[in-house]
């Protein structure tokens, strides 16, 4: 089954639509799914913290050998019952630690291989590297994956790809399970479900290398799937889906005939979580009335990190529409608990302390103790981790207590200025950006600097930092620093715009913008869809004496940004358009371990993609041996090796969103 343009499908429902659907023998069916999304190459655990009947408990949360437990639990369950399963993945694997850093997609395909998926979304992060390594992942995989609204046929390298599908079709008899390679010669004896996949439709604006792949519109293609998998008999359908909760929701209010969405990309842990000290995500297993006005869509997604597992069981009538649909994510914890972050021995809980947890976890369903899979396990420990120790390189500083990243304020139960990474490291880019050696490059002093939140990947946690954990975990993308000259006006329409695309619920808020040396607030006016910004003020003098002074729209300040988003991606637009005809900006890499500034002549848009031109048609090469580009991670390496060797929060707060209650 190759995958196929949004044409070719369509030309399959005008070609079906002529013929009356097959005679398929349908009967009520149930079905369970298991799933995971945005594991983000978390093989090991995630340190984490959660509340047992008030107590404040540190503690771990998965890791890929404790989903391996948990999905081999799942489906000896579900064989015991004789019950009909599928196990997916949301997309998003790659990316995210220093396992990829080092090994890049390699781990990832052996990694989940072992893991018995039976099938994968493509996601954003899947074009991190390049389409000819991402080739290389699909077709090492022993699962396939899914995508339905991209063309990949004018792509040299995905081209040939026989293990990337629109869909795939399972019959069930009970527990035992089958794929059905033919669409027009399905088993009339089988409960089939089909599982059909669907990217970001715009895709080339937030992956830097998709090549040239096409994503057709998600809705559009979503309906013509459906009809075209009707017309065969198939009624029992499931979108996989990378493209976040909230849009998520949205298909479903606008596609007929999907039974169930399981989701990622938004890292939504769907649930309600306060009982454990941490969110209400919103409903897990939420029924979405479908344009019909008759039939529903079930619609769940897993959280990130490899932290939790979902499962959900959906209950099909004789015609294929959901009955019932009901489930819940389960985080899965280590069990060895302390009473504060930095995990010191002489801080575990004693043996009563650690009894009285385990209780209270053994009577919650949301939570559980799960041991790692030791097959997994020795694997990781073998095979991958002693080259990823040794890449850590030296402390850099002390961290006392863990600093939270979270992307939009007021998430996941922090306050209205959000997170307390994000500013550190764009203060740790303002400060490099303004060092004499950096500065001869650029020949600009810098204001101020702005980073998305989405390029931020972990938080800081308590006891040694070292410069890996900035390089290979904190900012893993290898993007370069830039410095651009731009009015005050454009970084205003920035902060308005970005700011105000994150708002819908569930939304993806990669693009919330936090800042260095700057300040804004902004103002929520219509619950989840609108607002407006405040004021904006730019930072003279130091962090404990500084003076705040507001933005000016006609002044030009060189504003320190590393390159994904100074050329406008993520819906960073105003960007764009400010240097489309002329920019002033000058990109810095090490060459031969030299500083080199590269400047930009302007930026094109080329079709749904943004090209930088460069004054003499001089560009960076990040892929020379001789080349370094993670500027943006070293200028934070080098800030905190200097100046913040006991690495606190910053003593001022550069966002503040006021929220309204709906």
């Amino acid at each position: 089954m190759f995958t196929k343009p949004l044409i070719a499908i369509s030309v399959a429902i005008a070609l079906a639509g002529c013929a009356t659907a097959p005679s398929v023998q349908h009967q009520p069916f149930s079905l369970t799914v298991a799933h995971i999304n945005d594991t983000h190459s978390n093989f090991d655990p995630v340190k984490s913290s959660f509340k047992a009947d008030g107590t404040k408990v540190y503690n771990e949360f998965g890791g890929y050998p404790r989903l391996q437990t948990m999905a081999k639990e799942y489906k000896a369950e579900a064989k015991k019952d004789n019950q009909s399963l599928l196990f997916l993945h949301g997309g998003d694997a790659w990316q995210g630690s220093a396992y990829f850093k080092l090994n890049q997609g390699a781990m990832n395909a052996d990694m989940l291989s072992k893991m018995g998926l039976d099938a994968m979304a493509l996601g954003n992060h899947e074009f991190d590297l390049n389409n000819k390594k991402l080739n290389a992942f699909i077709s090492s995989v022993n699962f396939p994956v899914l995508a339905a609204n991209v063309d990949v046929s004018q792509d040299a390298d995905l081209k040939n790809q026989t293990n990337l599908h629109p869909y795939q079709i399972f019959a069930f008899d009970g527990n035992q399970k089958t794929v059905v390679k033919d669409i027009n010669h399905l088993p009339k004896d089988k409960n089939l479900v089909a599982v059909f996949g669907l990217a970001l439709d715009n895709m080339p604006n937030i992956a830097p290398n998709t090549g040239d792949v096409k994503f057709n519109d998600m809705v559009k293609t979503a309906q013509a799937t459906v009809d075209m998998l009707q017309s065969k008999g198939i009624d029992n359908i499931i979108a996989l889906t990378h493209i976040g909760n909230a849009v998520d929701l949205d298909v479903a209010s606008k596609v007929n005939g999907i039974d169930l969405i399981v989701g990622g990309h938004s890292h939504t842990l769907l649930g309600d979580f306060t009982d454990l000290g941490l969110n209400n995500n919103g409903i897990y297993a939420q029924m979405v009335k479908n344009p019909n006005g008759k039939t529903e869509t079930c619609v769940v997604q897993a959280g990130e990190y490899a932290q939790a597992i979902g499962r959900v069981n959906v209950k099909f009538d004789a015609k294929g529409d959901v009955v019932t649909c009901a489930g819940h994510n389960t985080l899965l914890s280590n069990d060895e608990f302390y009473h504060h972050a930095d995990r010191k021995k002489t801080d575990m809980f004693s043996p009563v302390e650690t009894a009285t947890v385990e209780k209270f976890i053994d009577n919650h369903d949301k939570i559980t103790i799960t041991d790692e899979d030791a097959l997994l396990r020795q694997r990781i420990d073998t095979k991958y981790k002693p080259a990823v120790d040794k890449a850590y390189g030296k402390t850099i500083a002390q961290v006392p207590v863990e600093i939270k990243h979270e992307r939009r304020p007021g998430d996941r139960g922090t306050d209205k200025h959000g997170s307390d990474v994000a500013p550190i490291v764009a203060e740790g880019q303002y400060y490099w950006a303004n060092e004499p050696q950096v500065q001869k490059v650029t020949g600009m002093k810098v204001d101020f600097s702005l980073i998305g939140a989405g390029g931020i990947r972990t938080n800081i946690e308590a006891g040694e930092y070292r410069e890996g954990n900035v390089s290979l975990e904190l900012l893993p993308f290898a993007n370069y620093m830039s410095v651009v000259p731009v009015k005050g006006s454009v970084i205003k329409d920035l902060l308005q715009e970005a700011v105000t695309a994150t708002l819908p619920e569930g939304a993806h808020a990669g693009k919330f913008p936090y800042g260095g040396h700057i300040r804004y607030s902004y103002t929520e006016t219509t619950p989840h869809k609108a607002g407006k910004l405040g004021k904006v003020e730019v930072m003279t003098g130091t962090e404990k004496h500084p003076v705040w002074t507001p933005i000016q729209d006609n002044k030009t300040y060189n504003v320190a940004i590393n390159n994904y988003n100074a050329t406008g991606n993520d819906n960073w637009t105003p960007l764009y358009q400010a240097q489309k005809d002329h920019s002033g900006r000058v990109d810095v890499v090490y060459v031969d371990g030299k500083l080199t500034g590269f400047k930009v002549k302007n930026i094109d848009k080329v079709g749904d993609k943004y090209k930088v031109n460069y004054q003499g048609g001089k560009a960076p090469n990040c892929k020379a041996a001789n080349t370094r580009c993670n500027t943006d991670a070293q200028a934070v390496i080098d800030y905190i090796d200097q100046s913040r060797q006991h690495l606190v929060p910053l003593g001022y707060e550069v966002v503040t969103l006021n929220r309204t209650q709906p």
